[in-house]
This record gives C-alpha cells, sequence and structure tokens, in this order.
C-alpha cells in the first residue's frame, strides 16, 4: 500500500489532533514511518489553533503553497487557511456568506468555515479592516497556508 501526500496529511492531521504522542504507519512493501510529538498537548478549546507541534520525524511535504497570480496583484494581506479541508463561504448554504468583497470585518470576527475530517472550523478574523479579495470558492478544497481572503 503506497500513501499519497494527501494520505499523509490526513494521518498527520487526525495524529495532530488526537491526544497520541506517537504514531507508527507501515506499509505492505515494508516501510515504516515513525512520527512521536515531543511533549503532550493540552486539549484545545478551539479550533483556531496558531502553533505548529514539533515532530521528531515527518513525511516530506510542502512547507508552503503557491500563491495564485491574482492573489499576488491584489491589495491586501493575506489570510490564509489554518489547516486542509473544504472552505465555506457561508454558515449553511441557504444563508448568506460571512463576509464578500467590500466588508468591513473587526478582529474576532468569524470569515468562513473549513471543513475537516467532519468538523467545521471557523476562521476567525486576526485584524480589522476591510475584505479587498476572496481568493477561493465555495466548496473548494484548500491546503494549508492557502490564501482565502485579502484584507486591507
Amino acid at each position: 500500500m503506497y500513501y499519497s501526500v494527501e494520505d499523509i496529511k490526513e494521518i498527520l492531521k487526525a495524529f495532530d489532533s488526537s491526544k497520541a504522542t506517537k504514531i507508527e504507519i507501515k506499509t505492505d512493501d515494508g516501510a515504516q514511518l515513525t512520527i512521536s510529538q515531543q511533549q503532550a498537548k493540552p486539549v484545545a478549546a478551539e479550533s483556531t489553533v496558531k502553533s505548529e507541534p514539533a515532530y521528531e520525524e515527518t513525511a516530506v511535504l510542502p512547507e508552503t503553497v503557491a500563491v495564485p497570480e491574482n492573489v499576488r496583484k491584489s491589495d491586501g494581506t493575506p489570510i490564509t487557511s489554518p489547516m486542509v479541508g473544504v472552505f465555506y463561504a457561508a454558515p449553511a448554504p441557504d444563508k448568506d456568506p460571512y463576509v464578500s468583497v467590500g466588508s468591513k470585518v473587526s478582529k474576532g470576527d468569524v470569515l468562513c468555515l473549513i471543513e475537516a475530517m467532519k468538523l467545521m472550523n471557523e476562521v476567525i478574523a486576526e485584524k480589522s479592516g476591510e475584505i479587498t479579495d476572496i481568493c477561493v470558492e465555495n466548496g473548494q478544497v484548500v491546503e494549508y497556508g492557502q490564501p482565502l481572503f485579502l484584507i486591507k
């Protein structure tokens, strides 16, 4: 059995959200990957985790996500995805989006939802400002670090 980068990302995400301190993956062809966290992490009250845990060994994953050309030309500071998942602009399909281009937001406002492993995670504005661009489409799969919005 072979694991794709997406499979490994999902395994790491599940490992990170668990209380486990070590994970071992063995494949049929004899390959083995062992990951252990240096220390146990406290249980987070919110899903907006700011830091990444330290690992002794990790799979080779891209460190950054390429910024789309249209985002580089737009004005503003990127608000990036805190995780791999599905981007939702509104709290429900029949509801209005949280924000649109030109929306004024305050620090702490909910900007969108990212669904990961059947859990809805709110993406919160880290600063006040105006949304100058929405970089992804509703229902699109997003990567960790991918720009979602630009704020000025």
